[in-house]
């Protein structure tokens, strides 16, 4: 009989919860500055910063950028297909590539991805909670995609990639009705005098707080006989509501299989360690706050000229409250000497065009800085009027946008891939979808059956394993023109004359647009039966 004792996981307790805790004040001390660029911004945004309120002019170059940055994102929504790695997997990457747009709909993914979209630009990153929400679907349960407040998350600080951190805290208040309709047990062990305990208190211009409790979400990982395990606990007021540690369902598979924080983060203009970046508001805000003192000086200087005030001679005898009133036609004096001797206008100076010209300078620089031109908006300055070369321009001045564009995408990318993993994890039960295609609408039943590990031989089992290709949902008016432009072209030249076959495809080889490859296979069916067999499948 073996000597060894045998080896027992043990529970996550108050100890080490305590810890953690003091951990999360460590990551709040390191994350005040970026809390208080955020507030900072969002004063900027909303126009009501102390500076702005002292210039006594809020003009909104800076929020027309913004708001046409957005308006480019919320043009180029994305759209998820699934594609398989091997030929084994083609049937569950079709399947998959209807559901994921389904489980967007039903996550009313638009909202989520303009509320993202709008702290990218303003704070320099947003953040998408990719999340298994046990209450959905009458307690069955189904994937959530919500966007996360940037204030609301703690991580290691000196990290890029958030899933770097030891640990990541997402911090929500709650009040006592809520937190006791979920936790009966907590009746006797909650007071509000503890509620501070965690130490998470929002700024004066945060969240009101008062009577709630800051409920604390933590994740960590633990590295386990050669896998990363992701757990997770949740607690309030030191006292621990749920630990997956404690579960003894996982059976020591940690709370989310793919082991990964259900955090994705999506910055815009990168910095060195940290997984956040910085916005649009720090690179236009100066320029903005120049624009607004200018315009200011220049409005006061135009107010003063146009309500002229005078010098009046104590004793004048001229009866002032009929000289300031432009409604009395006749201003009465006493005395025999002349009134313009008695009083004499204020002379204001005119200011010179070269003021105008430097505003106009500084509205022309924070569109230069921030890829805000005329042609981005369907302005037609310096007479151009040609829509062809508006098209070209606009084309050319959006590629700030584009890239912006890239990389939400590729957070949507790891959105998808969680969602897939979710999926894998969680659909036990089968779940109804409806899915429409055109005028064709079907219904069909799907389970984690489609993508659970299959046998292969001797080999083992084996994880089926997806790509996702990332396309624009919707289209400018102007790229769907030119798609049905190019269209009529091929059609005129007789891209789709059987007889000409062989010069089309030669021809389609030296182009290149989205969609040439289904073109190609057109052209090559056309004369067969295949061509209508195409069409007839969308």
């Amino acid at each position: 009989m073996s000597n060894k004792k045998s080896k027992k996981v043990n529970p996550l307790g108050s100890q080490r919860l305590g810890r953690a805790l003091e951990t999360l004040q460590k990551y709040k001390r390191a994350k005040e500055s970026l809390e208080k660029r955020i507030s900072e911004n969002e004063k900027s945004w909303c126009l009501s910063s102390d500076a702005a309120k002292g210039r006594g002019v809020n003009s909104a170059w800076m929020f027309n950028s913004i708001a046409g940055k957005h308006a480019d994102a919320m043009d180029n929504i994305p759209y998820a297909a699934v594609l398989p790695r091997e030929e084994s997997d083609r049937e569950s990457a079709e399947i998959l590539s209807k559901v994921l747009p389904t489980l967007l709909t039903r996550n009313a993914f638009d909202k989520v991805w303009s509320d993202c979209w709008y702290d990218k630009l303003k704070y320099g990153c947003s953040v998408y909670g990719v999340f298994w929400d046990s209450s959905k679907l009458n307690s069955v349960g189904d994937v959530s995609i919500k966007r996360v407040d940037l204030s609301d998350l703690y991580w290691e600080s000196g990290i890029e990639n958030i899933q770097d951190s030891e640990n990541v805290f997402h911090v929500t208040y709650w009040s006592k009705e809520r937190l006791l309709e979920r936790w009966p047990q907590l009746s006797e062990s909650l007071d509000l005098q503890g509620k501070a305990k965690a130490g998470i208190i929002y700024s004066a211009d945060g969240p009101d707080t008062e009577g709630k409790y800051a409920v604390i979400d933590w994740y960590y990982k633990k590295r386990v006989n050669g896998r990363t395990l992701l757990h997770y606990c949740k607690s309030v007021n030191g006292h621990i509501l749920y630990a997956s540690e404690n579960d003894g369902s996982l059976k020591g598979g940690g709370y989310y299989d793919h082991g990964k924080y259900p955090f994705v983060f999506d910055p815009l203009y990168i910095m060195r360690n940290t997984p956040v970046g910085f916005g649009c508001i720090e690179i236009m805000k100066g320029c903005q706050e120049q624009i607004d003192l200018l315009e200011g000086a220049i409005m006061q200087n135009s107010r003063m000229a146009a309500y002229r005030r005078y010098f009046a001679r104590e004793a004048s005898g001229i009866n002032e409250e009929e000289f300031a009133s432009w409604n009395t036609p006749i201003v009465h004096y006493s005395g025999s000497g002349n009134p313009k001797e008695s009083i004499m206008p204020i002379d204001v100076p005119t200011l010179g065009s070269i003021y105008l010209d430097m505003l106009e300078f500084k509205v022309n620089e924070l569109k230069e800085t921030s890829g805000n031109r005329d042609f981005s908006q369907g302005g037609t300055s310096f007479g151009v009027t040609a829509a062809s070369a508006i098209e070209a321009l606009q084309e050319a001045g959006s590629k700030l946008s584009r890239d912006m564009l890239k990389g939400s995408y590729r957070a949507f990318e790891e959105v998808c891939l969680i969602v897939i993993e979710l999926i894998r994890q969680f659909y036990t039960l089968p779940r109804c979808f409806r899915i429409t295609e055109g005028q064709h609408e079907s219904f069909f039943e799907f389970d984690n059956s489609f993508v659970k590990a299959r046998k292969q031989g001797v080999f083992g089992d084996r994880l089926p394993v997806f790509d996702i290709d990332i396309k624009a949902q919707k289209q400018s008016p102007y790229t769907k023109a030119a798609i049905n432009s190019l269209a009529e072209g091929f059609f005129e030249k007789g891209f789709f004359s059987p007889e000409k076959k062989e010069e089309a495809l030669i021809c389609l080889e030296m182009m290149d647009f989205e969609g040439k490859e289904r073109i190609k296979e057109l052209i090559c069916s056309s004369g067969t039966s295949k061509t209508f067999v195409s069409y007839s499948n969308g």
